[in-house]
């Protein structure tokens, strides 16, 4: 499985055109599952990148068989994808 999440990652220790330090954004943690199973779950922090790539394998997914992803920022924003395996 391959996800690309788009996210604007901050990481708190950048400076904007004035001096001042840009707040920390970033996503703490992504879960995906299969049909309702959870296949990967990961703790993320401010060192990974904007719009990260994420590669994983899971065992027993089918064809037609749901996937969702869902991600979590420290800012308690989230978002939900799914797709059908093909």
């Amino acid at each position: 499985m391959k996800v690309l999440v788009k996210h604007d990652v901050e990481t708190g220790g950048r400076k904007d055109e004035a001096g001042n330090v840009v707040p920390a954004h970033f996503i703490k943690t992504i879960l995906a599952s299969c049909e309702g199973k959870i296949i990967f779950e990961a703790e993320l922090g401010p060192a990974v990148s904007k719009d990260p790539f994420l590669s994983f394998s899971f065992k027993n997914g089918k064809k037609g068989d749901m996937v969702s992803v869902t991600w979590v920022d420290n800012k308690d924003h989230s978002r939900m994808d799914e797709t059908k395996i093909r």
